[in-house]
């Protein structure tokens, strides 16, 4: 199916497990929480991407995706750090709140790059990675992240949003 190795098929459906719950987290609560179920769900199925993903080499050797897999893996654990260890002081509920909301945007780079060059089969979207028009879309898909971002941090100064109310009160969503 769309020229996917098993593992790369196994590797896409738990990367869509990930980004669904990020979606329902981000349109329920809007924000990923550490500690709601969906945050967990989000966590748990986005390392296991990056980890099937580390095993997937169609283009060569270790490459941009396999160096976003790493990045995202590190991301997540500053953003744990900052969750359950208060690393980053009075900045550790932005640095949770952004840094999981950082890894949906690099969910989707591969993910639209993938997709929009395999779909539709004979005639994809973009001929490859540096397809200017691809490139214009990740470019959209970055100012979409920081428009979010900024929308979340003025909802953590205001104190209606991010991680510490689910924190503070131990509710699970």
């Amino acid at each position: 199916m769309f020229g996917l190795t098993p593992l790369g098929a196994v590797h896409t459906l738990i990367s869509l497990l990930a980004l669904g719950s990020a979606l329902l987290a981000l349109g329920r609560h809007q924000a990923i929480a550490w500690r709601s179920r969906l945050g967990r769900w989000y966590v748990g199925s986005t390392m296991l991407t990056c980890l099937t993903g580390f095993g997937i080499f169609q283009h060569g050797g270790f490459g941009v995706p396999h160096a976003l897999g790493v990045l995202t893996l590190l991301v997540l654990a500053a953003s744990a750090a900052a969750e359950y260890a208060g690393w980053f002081g009075r900045a550790a509920r932005y640095v949770a709140t952004l840094g999981l909301s950082l890894t949906v945007f690099f969910h989707l780079i591969p993910g639209v790059t993938e997709t929009f060059t395999r779909v539709p089969a004979g005639t994809p979207l973009f001929t490859g990675p540096d397809d200017p028009a691809l490139q214009k879309l990740v470019g959209l898909l970055f100012l979409l992240f920081l428009l979010g971002a900024g929308w979340q941090v003025r909802r953590l100064r205001a104190g209606r949003g991010g991680t510490t109310p689910v924190a503070a009160t131990g509710r699970v969503v």
